[in-house]
């Protein structure tokens, strides 16, 4: 994982290097399906590539049977190999594998019988918690500055649906941001990052794309941007992410900023994270999905924070009509939990900082492992999560049939018997060896084993984790031994 080069005198190169990767607006079908693939070939060379996939995924499997048996349920749908496939088989946001708080449980229990369906936009109570939670960071907001809904997917839809014109993101980039975009027919142009952190773009790349997406009729509007990320697990450096603000409001581009995964730092005194709607108060919506640190992914409720001013509220005024011909309502009982936990009571905000502190351990041990064996990956930061390159291993992977991200993704779910996505759903490069690999399987096979986890004082010493620790470690360790046994001699 490299870093962009800065633009001036090589901007005709990077343009062609842009061109290169499938960015062209006149090809955004390519780039929503396939990043850098062209997908040109005659109908004749598809079926032929795609029977002989079949073939290599069929012997991979039988390989991987014998080796390690993968556990059915956690096997993820292959897409289809002349692209990422249908948006169904798209990976989740890492959960973190824990049992339900039991105070969540009660409450949302208690709002059961409730038959009366939540407003639009959020009920009172849910609008005035997601206030307060923003006043506790810094962010003072009013009611009529919220909206919240069934998820942040419903909320980035309706955002984009709202503002119009084509949506920037990074590259790569959570695995549900484009495909909003595309559902509205919007193209996605994405923008390579900084060597140091995903999620935010590199300032100059982002001013060459604006200007060659204008150059050729396109019409950016939209810059979707995270500060702690999904999937990279990096927290951008304010300085980092001032400049790329200053390049986006310079050219007019509004913004949105996805916090989902700020209350997940894995060193909150050791990591400054600003959000740019602390920077650039009237130019940011935040979006927060609850289901990064404070609601079960299961239970989806998410809030967004509008700016203040009369181009906010008419924002927030276009996005409640999105929602309400989506029907997109929080689920009574939900909105009553989500509510509860964004007044971040002491047993809520005591099992967050537990389960933050247990991901971050075990986020570190995986992380250890995978760069021992040779792949390459940014010490996570944030999230229950880490993004891998195994471009240094290459040449195992290619005795054992892996030649892109489906296939790295196919060969290490089986391996692994866990999920592991490759990059190409998050907007990278089909032919970039990289997977995302979530630390919530890493805990244990049942909620009796993930319980001992989060209240173990060393819970890499449990038998479980050290079990699973030591089996990702003998995967990646088996092909950098592939790798130095079928390195062609120098």
């Amino acid at each position: 994982m490299t870093g962009t080069p800065r633009i001036g005198a090589h901007a005709g190169t990077a343009v062609r290097a842009l061109r290169a990767r499938g960015d062209d607006p006149h090809h955004t079908s390519h780039l929503a399906c396939r990043g850098g693939d062209k997908g040109r070939d005659d109908k004749a060379e598809k079926a032929t590539a795609q029977k002989a996939r079949a073939q290599k995924a069929t012997a991979q499997k039988a390989t991987a049977q014998k080796a390690s048996p993968p556990t059915p349920e956690v096997r993820m749908p292959r897409t289809d190999p002349e692209g990422h496939g249908p948006v169904r088989f798209g990976p989740p946001l890492p959960e973190d594998g824990l049992p339900v708080l039991p105070e969540l449980s009660a409450v949302l229990a208690a709002a059961a019988g409730r038959a009366r369906s939540e407003p639009v936009g959020g009920g009172d109570d849910l609008l005035q918690a997601a206030c307060g939670y923003w006043d506790r960071r810094g962010l003072p907001t009013a009611p009529g500055h919220v909206v919240a809904a069934p998820g942040s997917p419903s909320l980035l839809l309706a955002l984009t649906a709202a503002l119009g014109g084509d949506v920037l993101v990074p590259r790569p980039c959570a695995a549900w941001w484009a495909p909003y975009a595309r559902l509205l027919g919007r193209p996605v142009f994405h923008v390579a990052t900084a060597a140091e952190s995903g999620g935010v773009p590199d300032p100059y790349a982002l001013l060459e794309t604006v200007r060659r997406v204008r150059a050729e009729g396109g019409d950016p509007r939209l810059l979707v941007l995270s500060l702690a990320d999904d999937p990279t697990a990096t927290v951008a450096p304010p300085e980092l992410l001032h400049e790329t603000l200053e390049a986006a409001v310079g050219e007019g581009l509004h913004l949105v900023s996805d916090e989902t995964w700020r209350d997940t730092l894995h060193d909150p005194h050791g990591t400054v994270l600003l959000s740019p709607a602390e920077m650039l108060p009237g130019k940011a919506t935040v979006v927060t999905d609850l289901a990064g640190a404070l609601l079960p992914t299961g239970w989806p409720a998410a809030v967004a924070r509008f700016p203040a001013g009369e181009m906010g509220d008419a924002l927030r005024a276009r996005v409640l009509d999105v929602l309400t011909a989506l029907g997109a309502r929080v689920a009574a009982p939900v909105a009553v939990a989500a509510a509860y936990a964004l007044t971040e009571p002491e047993p809520l905000t005591a099992r967050v900082k537990a389960a933050v502190r247990l991901h971050a351990r075990v986020a570190a041990a995986a992380h250890t492992a995978v760069v021992t064996a040779g792949a390459l990956a940014r010490p996570p930061q944030a999230g229950r999560h880490l993004y891998v390159d195994l471009g240094p291993l290459k040449t195992a992977l290619t005795g054992h049939g892996v030649g892109d991200a489906q296939e790295l993704e196919d060969f290490l779910t089986a391996r692994l018997g866990m999920p592991a996505p490759g990059g190409h759903r998050f907007g990278d490069d089909l032919g970039a060896l990289r997977v995302r690999l979530s630390t919530g399987p890493l805990l244990g096979d049942t909620d009796e084993e993930r319980a001992e986890c989060l209240g173990s004082p060393s819970p890499l010493e449990l038998p479980h984790v050290q079990r699973a620790l030591i089996h990702l470690e003998s995967v990646f360790d088996d092909l950098r031994d592939d790798a130095q046994r079928w390195e062609p001699p120098r």
